[in-house]
């Protein structure tokens, strides 16, 4: 049977462009569908734009191995494309001798996640390298970094493009159906509706992953993990940023916790925290600012007062409850749902940005190279 594409991926957002990129690479004719009218205005949209070195997870976890991997990708393909980036370091710090612990036990997590130049330092080695900083210690990774997310996803699309592929936005995906003697049929939404064909589907749409899921015939709903909107606000600093590093507290459950970044403009941002919402809400409410002085003080005493303002909010599409461990990236191929020729993907939250290019190979090799599949794994992988 001839298919109008040999790939179609739902969802325009860093990860679902990553896997367009690693397929259009192979020489396969690619669309990617999106329901916004531009790309990456989901999870993309309002993240910190950080790259992560890879410090924190356990090895042979999905996100291990993607995070590193993605990382040093993501370095490569945004240097060669001019994107901007700055690999500034990370300080993880502890603001009191009960937290050094953590810090050996992260330290050495990143030695087994093999990352690079990660060394433990003391207090005064840290506030020489931030003077404004309070700290025990700190753990520096030099190969953190901050980059244009959006640029990132255009110099994406255009790599499809250049290959001979679509980035269809106004697009929404609204099923999808598997075809006798393989490949699928997919009904495609908008302003003129229509009906597709695709060899092989990708559902890689972030929030709306679960429903991408629900919609295709024949995937046992039962496997469907819940879905969990873990909304993060973020504060900007009126006034000059202090520090030029990214500055980091030990992670807490669920999430790395508050952080300190320097953007790419020179300005500081704080966040983000982390509340489990019901709905799809990007309001910034500014009494949560009380909680931001407390949390910064700790390692920024020089906060002062009346500096920060609200900015953004963002949503992480959380496959895991407020009270239970955090689980791997789910990456779910045949060998998981028995529909030959689809991946899909569940709970793509942070470090799913620096991954990106990482998830987009693994999202490749399984669709094409069988022996790449795995089952369902039960692995947590709550950071330390």
């Amino acid at each position: 049977m001839a298919f109008d594409f040999d790939a179609v991926v739902v969802g325009a957002g860093a990860v679902g462009l990553a896997c367009g990129y690693a397929l259009a690479q192979r020489g396969h004719e690619i669309a990617v569908l999106e329901r916004a009218q531009a790309i990456g205005q989901g999870v993309s949209s309002r993240n910190s734009e950080v790259i992560h070195a890879g410090l924190y997870y356990p090895t042979g976890s999905l996100k291990a191995r993607l995070c590193v991997e993605g990382r040093r990708r993501l370095y490569e393909f945004l240097e060669a494309r001019a994107v901007a980036y700055r690999k500034c370091g990370k300080l993880v710090v502890a603001t009191q001798a009960a937290e050094l612990p953590r810090l050996e036990a992260i330290l050495a997590q990143a030695k087994a996640n093999d990352v690079e130049g990660v060394a433990m330092i003391d207090g005064a080695a840290a506030k020489t390298l931030e003077p404004q900083l309070r700290a025990e210690g700190a753990l520096i990774s030099p190969e953190s970094g901050v980059f244009d997310s959006h640029g990132y996803m255009l110099a994406l699309r255009g790599e499809i493009e250049d290959r001979g592929g679509a980035v269809v936005t106004s697009t929404p995906f609204l099923g999808a159906e598997p075809l006798q003697g393989g490949g699928f049929r997919i009904r495609i939404g908008g302003a003129e509706p229509t009906v597709i064909t695709g060899e092989r589907l990708v559902t890689a749409p972030g929030l709306g992953a679960q429903a991408a899921a629900a919609a295709i015939e024949g995937y046992p709903q039962a496997l469907i993990p819940p879905l969990h909107y873990g909304k993060g606000v973020y504060f900007r600093l009126m006034g000059r940023a202090p520090f030029d590093r990214l500055v980091y507290p030990p992670p807490i459950p669920g999430a790395l916790g508050t952080h300190y970044r320097k953007d790419l403009g020179g300005q500081a941002v704080f966040g983000p925290d982390l509340a489990y919402v019901e709905t799809e809400d990007y309001s910034v409410d500014p009494a949560r600012a009380a909680g931001f002085y407390a949390y910064v003080r700790r390692f920024w005493p020089g906060l002062p007062d009346g500096a920060l303002a609200p900015d953004y909010a963002g949503l992480r599409p959380k496959i895991h409850g407020p009270d239970e461990l955090q689980p791997d990236f789910r990456v779910d191929d045949a060998s998981v749902h028995g529909l030959e020729g689809l991946v899909a993907l569940f709970g793509v939250e942070s470090p799913g940005l620096t991954s990106s290019l990482a998830l987009g190979e693994e999202v490749a090799r399984r669709l094409t190279e069988p022996q790449a599949r795995v089952g369902l794994a039960s692995e947590r992988v709550e950071t330390l």
